[in-house]
């Protein structure tokens, strides 16, 4: 976990903390179409305790922790349930729903 959050600000350093560049309506999207929604809510607010609220996340980190899902960097203990989610995302996606996420209240 110290090397993923390490990881991560370093990325943060190196990219000079830019914004995502998504699309947050097209992120919504893919929110609601590629299963996101059934754990963590329909509006990113999860009525179950095991999954977290995603509503109003920083995109940066919303990326990153999706690639570290996908490249299986990220061992939580949704990892076993978030692995073949990230797997059907595309970068863009990503930015995307990140995106989308950043933008709700």
């Amino acid at each position: 976990m110290k090397a993923i959050v390490t990881c991560m600000a370093v990325l943060a350093l190196a990219t000079g903390g830019n914004a995502i560049a998504g699309d947050a309506a097209a992120g919504k999207t893919v929110y609601n179409t590629k299963g996101c929604a059934g754990c963590h809510g329909p509006a990113a607010v999860s009525m179950l305790p095991q999954y977290p609220n995603l509503a109003g996340q920083k995109a940066q980190y919303a990326v990153l922790a999706l690639k570290a899902y996908k490249d299986g960097q990220r061992n939580s203990t949704n990892a076993a349930a978030m692995k073949p989610m990230a797997m059907m995302l595309s970068d863009a996606d990503m930015d995307n729903v990140a995106a989308y996420l950043e933008s709700l209240k």
